[in-house]
């Protein structure tokens, strides 16, 4: 998707909208879910984060890239939803599991323990450690990328993103499962 369509953008037609949504609805939905821990949450901030996309559009100036300002609304709306006096006094807790079928019953099985194991440390760290590790790890952002977001300085994020690493290595050794090189 090219940035430039959307930059300057007095509204947004029907047709960007639709292509937006389904070019960045699943980044959406997926930061979403990683920050609150919650699916149910993570459907309502993507609806909140498309509804301010599309009444902000004109906002937009090409300063980041597209994906870059949708993921800094869509962090944004996550923590303003967490420090809500609702969700601090009600919260469900979920684990993360992958669903599929696989051909193989016994290398799914073994798949889907080391995919729980990780996203359950990943899940255990400081929020402020987990969001730049899925933003750099799943998103594949830079760093500089993942300061914007973050709206922090490039320091801070690769000394959050050095710790969040450290943070998972210590884990994996505490549970004798990592193996050194």
């Amino acid at each position: 998707m090219d940035d430039s369509h959307y930059k300057y953008m007095e509204a947004m037609d029907a047709d960007s909208f639709r292509e937006l949504m389904q070019t960045y609805g699943r980044d959406v939905w997926n930061l979403a879910f990683l920050l609150t821990k919650r699916h149910d949450l993570a459907d309502d901030i993507t609806q909140d984060v498309f509804l301010i996309v599309y009444r902000t559009i004109d906002s937009f100036r090409g300063a980041s890239t597209l994906k870059t300002w949708l993921l800094s609304i869509t962090r944004n709306t996550s923590l303003n939803c967490l420090k809500s006096a609702f969700i601090r006094k009600v919260t469900l807790v979920e684990w993360v599991t992958s669903r599929g079928i696989s051909p193989s019953a016994e290398k799914k099985a073994i798949e889907l323990i080391y995919t729980d194991d990780i996203w359950r440390a990943v899940m255990k760290l400081p929020i402020k450690f987990r969001e730049v590790l899925i933003l750099h790890a799943k998103y594949e952002l830079t760093t500089k990328e993942i300061a914007d977001v973050l709206q922090l300085s490039e320091g801070t994020a690769k000394s959050r993103l050095f710790r969040a690493r450290k943070l998972i290595t210590a884990y994996w050794k505490e549970a004798g499962v990592y193996e050194g090189v």
